[in-house]
């Protein structure tokens, strides 16, 4: 089954480009993603810009309602993600606890809803 591990970080929103692209590719980051890769449970993954270059939309009364930056507003902004496969929950929550933002952030694990191919 596969579960998306979202990271969320602590990291500073005034990061500018050659901070973010070490963040993504920092030694750390690397590491867990090489764990994963070497385990075979890697599926895919991407780091992401900071929360102020998001563009929220909502539809209301049929009308597009579009705000700058993120859904909601935290101290902990969502940085990337990971696409596992693994047998089940419980070891998809071991390779969550190794991920670097749950030491300092949080990690959040949800089932990705797998859709029949024609």
């Amino acid at each position: 089954m596969q579960y998306m591990i979202l990271n969320y970080t602590l990291a500073s929103e005034n990061a500018d480009a050659a901070a973010i692209a070490a963040a993504a590719d920092g030694a750390v980051w690397e590491r867990y993603t090489r764990a994963l890769i070497d385990a075979g449970v890697f599926v895919s993954g991407n780091a992401l810009h900071p929360s102020h270059t998001a563009t929220t939309l909502r539809l209301r009364a049929g009308e597009r309602d579009i705000q700058d930056g993120p859904y909601a507003a935290s101290k902990e902004q969502f940085g990337g993600y990971y696409i596992i496969d693994v047998a089940d929950l419980d070891t998809a929550l071991h390779w969550a606890a190794l991920n670097p933002a749950a030491a300092a952030g949080a990690v959040e694990v949800r089932p990705v809803v797998m859709r029949a191919t024609a």
